[in-house]
């Protein structure tokens, strides 16, 4: 299968959402007005970092940029070194960093509580032009187009990225967002985007389609490839004019399914590039990176 684009390689530059990530799995049954035993874990997070954080594991060159609170800035620019990201954050002292409480079930589904807390003050002045000189790709999450502020600098970032003639990655994030949003308006933005990342849910509220292999073609009017990521049935990849191809998954034993969404996409576009753009190749990879990720308690590698 054809690659809509081949990139050459180069900087990726991600811009988004960081987080302060709690996750919590009970040990036991939870006791209702009581206390439960749990395993409790504080790690950092962010649908963009923790993509970025892959990306740079497994090899790419990548540039994040994005929004903390003051006191947690040092600490998310050191986490995100760890995984081999340069990181520029810009350090709010009036909002603390956005957090998220994670409550993983004994099967490794999870439901998230979140407060976004700084990411909602990123600005344009937080993400100079001069990052993506040079760059060649621009990767965005949905959450950078949920509010109006961050939709200003998420058009902005994309316009700038056209006009360099870079390839742009989108993986959208949120069915909840794209529904309160409206489908419509978010394929309106994103259109043209070399590769879109949804999962299941969120190509549904795209497409409104309920099978994997109509949501991937369905997406390819709007898209150079789809890829419509499954969980534990792997994924959907598809490009204009062809057939979608369904990718397994391998079997794994779930321990925490958190963050398996953003390592399958940091892989994808770190294997994209270092291919030279073979779709079918980094898809692969991807799901063979993903099953590792479920077996292990955090999202980041």
């Amino acid at each position: 299968m054809p690659s809509p684009s081949t990139p050459v390689r180069g900087r990726v530059v991600v811009c988004g959402d960081v987080i302060n990530d709690v996750l919590v799995k009970p040990l036991d049954g939870v006791t209702p007005d009581s206390d439960t035993r749990a395993a409790i874990s504080a790690r950092p997070g962010g649908s963009a970092a923790n993509q970025a954080a892959w990306m740079a594991h497994l090899g790419a060159d990548v540039v994040f940029a994005g929004r903390a609170g003051a006191r947690d800035e040092a600490y998310h620019r050191r986490e995100l070194a760890r995984a081999g990201v340069r990181a520029r954050l810009a350090a709010d002292r009036e909002a603390e960093t956005g957090s998220i409480v994670i409550m993983v079930a004994p099967d490794g589904g999870r439901t998230m509580f979140t407060d976004r807390g700084a990411n909602l003050r990123l600005r344009r002045s937080d993400v100079p032009a001069g990052l993506l000189d040079g760059a060649a790709a621009l990767h965005l999450t949905g959450y950078t187009f949920c509010e109006p502020p961050l939709l200003e600098v998420a058009l902005w970032l994309l316009g700038q990225a056209r006009a360099r003639g870079l390839a742009v990655t989108i993986d959208p994030g949120s069915a909840a967002f794209l529904a309160r949003t409206g489908p419509a308006a978010f394929l309106r933005w994103t259109e043209g985007a070399a590769l879109c990342f949804p999962n299941r849910d969120e190509a549904a509220v795209l497409t409104g389609e309920t099978d994997p292999l109509a949501m991937a073609a369905c997406l390819t009017r709007h898209y150079g490839a789809a890829v419509v990521k499954l969980g534990a049935a792997g994924c959907v990849l598809a490009v204009p004019g062809q057939a979608p191809v369904a990718i397994p998954a391998r079997p794994a034993d779930v321990t925490d399914t958190t963050g398996a969404g953003d390592a399958f996409c940091g892989a994808f576009i770190s294997r994209w590039l270092a291919d030279r753009g073979d779709l079918m190749s980094a898809a692969r990879y991807a799901v063979r990176v993903a099953a590792t990720v479920v077996t292990r308690f955090g999202a980041r590698p």
